[in-house]
């Protein structure tokens, strides 16, 4: 009978465990789509969107990135590449910008084609809060979403992943 009480409480917390797990973590997510109008990045498998989230991007968000410092997010198809935590954004997974188109366009008009563009979480800031920075288009170029967003695609996005960005 002592150990009655105890087993409920396993059965209970696994329970809970199992209804907080997100639904995609059987699936596997074979590419990243972001859709820059809509301010939303879909993960998906096999065409299908499993996951979406609502996104903020670069200061200049109308348009491709040309440059370095142009503040703009980039149009095309990149693969991420490596992930690391961040220091300032919570995590961060990177995107192989510049591809080769990039670097042909950058070398056509003759500036450089930046680099860097990493989907990330938002900073914690006591001044800002963090759905201060979820409203409103603030990166330098990269993709933002919020902290537990970004947790969550950081588990279920694999390094190797194809992105497209459209406009």
């Amino acid at each position: 009978m002592r150990w009655l009480l105890p087993l409920l409480c396993l059965t209970l917390s696994l329970n809970a465990l199992a209804s907080t797990t997100p639904a995609t973590s059987s699936r596997t997510v074979d590419k990243v789509l972001v859709l820059k109008s809509e301010r939303k990045l879909h993960l998906q498998q096999r065409g299908e969107t499993i996951k979406s989230y609502r996104i903020s991007l670069g200061k200049q968000p109308n348009g491709a990135k040309q440059r370095e410092g142009d503040l703009r997010t980039p149009e095309g198809f990149y693969w991420i590449d490596w992930r690391k935590p961040s220091d300032k954004y919570q995590l961060s997974l990177h995107i192989s910008y510049p591809n080769a188109r990039d670097l042909a366009k950058a070398k056509e008009a003759g500036v450089p084609p930046g680099s860097m563009i990493m989907i990330h979480g938002t900073p914690l800031d006591e001044e800002y809060p963090e759905w201060f920075f979820h409203t409103l288009d603030w990166t330098e170029g990269c993709i933002a979403m919020k902290n537990d967003d970004m947790r969550e695609v950081w588990s279920l996005v694999k390094d190797g992943t194809l992105i497209e960005i459209r406009p």
